[in-house]
């Protein structure tokens, strides 16, 4: 606790760097929680990136900054399924990385900042001329830097064949002097120390365990009836994108298997940016399953509101309360928001036994029904017996909001993250 305390009494100006800070995104989030923490202990957080819904005042907007900007998104496409750049491609990335250096500058300048806490742009190549100007400004300023990576390039196959190899040793993430990584699993943090021989914290994803989760009000009391789902009916919540690392087939396959007309699945986000193959496949399957899913992407947003015809529009927080059941297959994540979200919610969960939760989550004694792969009998059984069983449902529930309690809260970051300011500033924090 003494790096709390001390914490306190020397605040810092601190800046968030990302190509965007802006939506429900995982980065943004943690960004925000991070972000909440730090301002509680007395330091000044500042924020900077191409897209932004942060308060304006503390916030430096830079268009360029944004991975979809048309003149990053054009050297990004030549970069990567290929093995060879022109020289011209690296005039390019050096010209944008001078132009992305001079805004990173400004924004130091500007707000006066003390320590650096770039969001991702130092570990997945997603825009390489800002890895590349946020390294070197790293390295001419000394600034102290906390730097948070939440996906790295070898984890992602799209970017396995490239032509920046030496960008990608240099700046993702950098070996620099007077930067604490961060990383949000320990197979990240293994993977780090093989292939760089850098030491990491694990920080995982964390959620405001100390406050209790948000319940029924007034204005959310309505969303079942709203989706066309009677109280008697039983809410499977699937509180994801659909995409196919999402296993969303899986999902429908237990609902098939429970064949009970009572039970409707739910998925509460619209699909990703990967095409409409995937949203196919699973129109098919709910075909052949003959059973009732809601899409209800287009009522639910970041924040409460209506729809252009007058509907209301709710949080994925408003429709959690509703939720009976919570279903995570995901074949793939890099730590589980929608997990934590459930424990916090006090919902059982079907998740699949992906490798980071294997890793890092399930050894810390969570109750719930576990997957691997395929919709066994068992998984159905279990599934059935924690439907039916209000008893056995509370005790999971409440023994799993206490372990998040321990091992997910804010209370996990607010020492981690004194200690790595501790490390940068030694005895002047």
């Amino acid at each position: 606790m003494e790096g709390l305390a001390l914490g306190r009494t020397s605040p810092k100006r601190i800046g968030f760097l990302s190509t965007r800070f802006h939506g429900t995104d995982g980065v943004t989030l943690e960004a925000r929680k991070w972000a909440w923490i730090l301002q509680e202990q007395g330091h000044h957080c500042h924020w900077f990136a191409g897209l932004l819904d942060t308060p304006p005042d503390t916030s430096q907007l830079t268009p360029l900054a944004f991975f979809n900007h048309a003149e990053v998104a054009a050297v990004q496409s030549q970069m990567f399924g290929v093995t060879r750049r022109s020289r011209a491609l690296t005039r390019e990335i050096e010209s944008l990385k001078e132009r992305l250096k001079d805004e990173i500058y400004r924004f130091i300048e500007t707000y006066r900042i003390e320590v650096l806490i770039p969001q991702n742009i130092l570990a997945i190549p997603m825009h390489v001329p800002l890895g590349l100007a946020m390294t070197e400004v790293i390295a001419e300023t000394g600034l102290p830097t906390i730097a948070h990576h939440h996906d790295f390039a070898w984890e992602r196959e799209r970017f396995a064949m490239n032509a920046v190899t030496d960008y990608l040793q240099a700046a993702f993430p950098p070996t620099l002097h007077g930067i604490e990584h961060v990383v949000i699993n320990s197979m990240a943090q293994k993977e780090l120390a093989r292939r760089f021989g850098l030491g990491s914290t694990v920080i995982p994803n964390i959620l405001d365990f100390e406050t209790p989760a948000p319940s029924l009000d007034a204005y959310n009391a309505d969303v079942r009836s709203e989706i066309g789902l009677a109280d008697s009916d039983i809410l499977v919540l699937q509180p994801t994108r659909v995409v196919a690392r999402k296993g969303i087939e899986h999902a429908i396959e237990l609902v098939r298997s429970l064949r009970d007309p009572r039970v409707k699945l739910v998925v509460s986000h619209p699909a990703g940016d990967e095409g409409s193959a995937y949203m196919q496949l699973l129109q098919e399957r709910i075909e052949d399953a003959r059973i009732d899913v809601r899409f209800i992407a287009d009522r639910v947003g970041e924040r409460r509101g209506r729809t252009p015809d007058g509907r209301k529009v709710y949080t994925l927080f408003d429709v959690y309360p509703h939720a009976d059941l919570v279903t995570y297959p995901s074949l793939y994540e890099g730590f589980g928001n929608a997990f934590l979200e459930a424990i916090y919610f006090r919902k059982p969960v079907v998740v699949n036994t992906y490798a980071v939760y294997a890793r890092d989550i399930d050894p810390l004694g969570f109750e719930t029904i576990e997957m691997s792969q395929v919709i066994s009998r068992e998984v159905v059984a279990k599934t059935r017996e924690v439907l039916a069983n209000a008893a056995l449902r509370e005790a999971w529930v409440e023994k799993n909001y206490q372990l998040g309690m321990k091992y997910f809260s804010y209370a996990v970051a607010r020492r981690k993250l004194a200690a790595r300011l501790s490390n940068l500033f030694g005895d002047a924090v």
